[in-house]
């Protein structure tokens, strides 16, 4: 089975037109978003929401684990993790051991979870689920990216949505205009002497002409955004307040975060981790990489409480399926159906939505999904950015009702 990419995802996903504009992408440059935050701020009564997808359909048992249940432990003999093992969160579930951080934000009442999300007819193609996810499109493939029509409601100014991933996903592509996109690996300008020397020529000088001191204030402002924008190669703080990693996702929402505090007008943001496609030797390796997630999410949270701009923010993580019940011959699991999401931040209404899915009662080995997608998209759309759903989902009905106990936009 040849592995996910985000290339082969862009090209095979059948979202078209969405995936050109999303690899021709331009990528906004550090005085754009330095302008933006100084003559156009974030409005204070505005939502923020920061999409992060997981890529390669994540276990969703081995994430929010039912280990009290007997039906879990018959299918994965080898693969189950024990009730001693897991960080209880009541009725009989508990988060994967690597997820300490999430475990505190769940006790400090910062955490949703829901449970069995899914589509109808759910596909068990990578690119297909993945497709059906940011166009919010099941029936029919669709051109634009669901975030991509939000822009293409709200204005079509593409700095309102901005991805800190190395390519811009398909679902901030709309119709009009696509959402921005940061280079990869933040701004960075040189240390020591020669970094001494490049601030000076910031520095204003007596009887210089126009053009040399829009020079000086160019250089002046570089430096400010790089305190903003340097985030990209700096570790985000994990749930102990220390910095690990400084690459991946802990990089991208330590860019994300600066810009949220740099007063950026930017309502939406994209990251993403990805590696979640565990056919083999699952275990070791889905705890390290919710382990990343973990550090890299919590950190971000608890960096963003402390702020009153951080806290107009709300976390969406996903993924494009879950996996099947029953463990493989390989130790790892196959491509499944419903899985849970997690929506993090103070305007969430903490814990379990949705019923959890029976072990049992299986759809051709597969869990039934007891909540729309599209239902989490919709509140989001509405209570987070402030939008008709009918506008981006079309007469999609559902709205998971709930799910935030305030209103952020």
């Amino acid at each position: 089975m040849e592995p996910l990419t985000r290339r082969r995802f862009l090209a095979w996903s059948g979202v078209g037109a969405a995936a050109a504009m999303a690899a021709g992408a331009t990528q906004v440059d550090w005085s754009t978003l330095l302008h933006a935050a100084q003559h156009d701020p974030l409005d204070p009564a505005a939502g923020v929401l920061v999409v992060i997808t997981l890529y390669g359909g994540n276990d969703g048992l081995n994430t929010v684990v039912p280990a009290a249940d007997p039906a879990y432990q018959s299918a994965r003999p080898h693969l189950a993790y024990q009730p001693h093992e897991v960080l209880d969160l009541g009725e009989g579930l508990g988060l994967n051991p690597g997820m300490r951080g999430l475990k505190d934000l769940w006790d400090n009442d910062s955490l949703a979870i829901v449970r069995g999300v899914g589509y109808p007819s759910p596909d068990h193609s990578h690119f297909r689920s993945m497709a059906i996810w940011q166009t919010a499109s099941p029936w029919t493939s669709s051109p634009t990216g669901w975030l991509g029509r939000w822009l293409d409601a709200s204005g079509a100014d593409p700095l309102r949505a901005v991805s800190a991933e190395p390519v811009l996903p398909p679902m901030l592509a709309g119709e009009r205009t696509s959402a921005a996109a940061l280079p990869p690996g933040g701004l960075k300008l040189p240390g020591g002497r020669i970094g001494e020397a490049f601030a000076a020529l910031g520095a204003a000088q007596p009887g210089e002409g126009r053009w040399q001191a829009r020079a000086a204030r160019s250089v002046t402002d570089l430096q400010a955004a790089a305190k903003v924008l340097g985030g990209g190669d700096r570790p985000a703080p994990a749930a102990d307040g220390k910095r690990k990693g400084g690459k991946g996702l802990a990089g991208q929402l330590d860019t994300v975060a600066g810009l949220i505090e740099a007063g950026v007008p930017t309502r939406v943001y994209s990251a993403s981790l990805g590696g979640f496609d565990t056919h083999a030797d699952e275990r070791g390796t889905q705890q390290r990489l919710l382990t990343e997630l973990d550090g890299a999410v919590s950190g971000f949270v608890r960096r963003l409480g402390g702020t009153a701009r951080g806290r107009q923010a709300v976390v969406l993580v996903y993924s494009e399926f879950g996996r099947r019940v029953r463990a493989n011959a390989s130790q790892g699991t196959d491509h499944g159906t419903a899985a849970p999401v997690f929506v993090i931040g103070p305007g969430v209404r903490p814990g379990f939505h949705g019923a959890q899915p029976s072990l049992t009662d299986l759809d051709n080995g597969d869990l039934k999904p007891s909540v729309d997608f599209r239902d989490v998209y919709a509140r989001l759309l509405a209570d987070v950015l402030g939008t008709d759903p009918q506008r981006v989902l079309g007469e999609h009905p559902g709205k998971l009702d709930g799910l935030l106990s305030t209103r952020a936009a």
